[in-house]
């Protein structure tokens, strides 16, 4: 009879395999066989610094978290030149998957957003946006023409170098450049500018899942679907940054700048509006070093606010007061040196409320000074001409009179007067007053 062997003298290699096969088990069932999760930022304003600012961070912070890629849900009218190729180099060196997703519907990738939606290692649409008008335009509109050839050249290759580099049609995305062609959701999938067309987020990831794609630290290959989704929060600071760089945003700073030294200046020791001013130029000075700004359409702005402060000190009939209005129309729309396609841009919403405002509140702190200078005097001597009294004691000329509750001396120029009559002050020498008798009692 064969003894029965306790647990205790099991053989080694049997427990391992037990072991392994739980191991196994576990890894099916367990927690382990989640799919990494997926990063997303929004991407809703013009192409500026701080949208560089913002998708640099996003890229870093989706690697750092353990991301295995990050969702760039894209709408732009376009942008700067200089950002969108800052932000296409960040792309091309992430270290996970960067998925351009040009939505909700409506949105639209133009201009700059052609770069970045191409140079994306997964480009997406959602129904109802579209893509394309790609032409650079000049700074300011004009410049030499063999200068414009140049910038359209250099752009062109930009994007054929970016098409070829992601698989996606070069010749496409050159006379996006070159002559502002545009293409929809679906027809941008048939050309094969971008790969795909999804309704949602989740129908991206269930599209993408199993893409391999090609990142500089090597093939990836994208587990997506049903992978948690954490959406990247900007940050307050950010916020505040892009807040603060909106052109109008930065334009009404720069104008309460101006009003609060101004104030101050017109009424010194005030303290809180040249605080709350200083403080507005300095943000204000902050954004334009990230905006097209025109210098030329500063000054005129700047110039027109010194013609109304000056209307408030020389009486020039209104007519440094009308300059000051025209110079600051002219230079707001001359404040940002940039073509309308880049979005970055004054709305008239604002430039004519705020010029009317500023001219409103300077006209009425000159007509309060001019309302000053003809109001009749309260104190001092010339104050005192014309005050009714009574005699205190008679006068036979000189004695005492009470004047508003306060005793004075006086003389009387019409004889003598007696206690209690009514006088009126005539004339003052020195702490004397020169009284007449008066019909009317004080």
């Amino acid at each position: 009879m064969t003894p029965v062997r306790s647990a205790k003298h099991r053989p080694l290699p049997f427990i391992v395999a037990i072991l392994l096969a739980s191991a196994a088990l576990f890894s099916i069932t367990g927690p382990a066989s989640a799919a990494a999760p997926m990063s997303l930022i929004e991407l809703d304003s013009a192409i500026t610094p701080v949208t560089v600012r913002l998708l640099a961070g996003a890229i870093e912070r989706a690697h750092a978290e353990g991301a295995q890629a990050l969702i760039v849900q894209l709408n732009t009218p376009g942008g700067l030149e200089r950002s969108m190729r800052s932000m296409v180099q960040s792309i091309l060196a992430s270290p996970i998957p960067v998925i351009v997703y040009v939505a909700p519907g409506g949105a639209r990738a133009a201009s700059a957003g052609v770069f970045i939606t191409m140079a994306a290692h997964v480009a997406a649409m959602a129904p109802a946006t579209n893509i394309g008008a790609a032409h650079p335009v000049a700074v300011g509109g004009g410049g030499d023409k063999e200068m414009i050839k140049k910038v359209e050249n250099d752009a062109a290759a930009f994007a054929r170098t970016i098409a070829v580099e992601r698989g996606r049609n070069a010749e496409w995305a050159e006379q996006a450049v070159r002559s502002s062609v545009s293409a929809t959701e679906r027809e941008a999938v048939k050309l094969r500018i971008v790969d795909l067309v999804a309704e949602s987020v989740p129908d991206l990831l269930a599209k993408i899942d199993g893409r391999t794609v090609k990142t500089p630290k090597g093939q990836v290959t994208l587990a997506a679907k049903d992978a948690p989704v954490k959406i990247i929060e900007v940050r307050f600071r950010d916020r505040f940054l892009a807040l603060i760089s909106d052109p109008n945003i930065a334009y009404l700073l720069m104008m309460a700048g101006m009003l609060g030294i101004f104030f101050e200046l017109s009424n010194p020791g005030a303290i809180l509006p040249g605080v709350i001013g200083g403080i507005c130029l300095i943000l204000a000075f902050y954004a334009f070093q990230s905006l097209p700004v025109n210098w030329a359409g500063l000054l005129l702005l700047l110039f027109g606010v010194v013609l109304l402060i000056a209307e408030v000190k020389v009486v020039s009939h209104g007519v440094l007061a009308v300059g000051g209005v025209v110079a600051m129309l002219i230079g707001s729309l001359m404040l940002y040196d940039s073509p309308e396609t880049t979005g970055v841009r004054l709305s008239w919403y604002v430039v004519i409320p705020t010029v009317g405002t500023t001219a409103a509140l300077v006209f009425f702190a000159v007509s309060m000074g001019i309302r000053a200078l003809y109001r009749p005097s309260v104190t001092g001597e010339s104050a005192m001409v014309g005050r009714l009294g009574m005699a205190r004691s008679a006068l036979a000329p000189e004695g005492q009179v009470l004047i508003d509750g306060e005793l004075w001396r006086a003389v009387s120029q019409d004889g003598t007067v007696a206690a209690g009559e009514p006088v009126r002050v005539a004339a003052i020498d020195g702490l004397t007053l020169k009284v007449t008798r008066s019909t009317q009692r004080p």
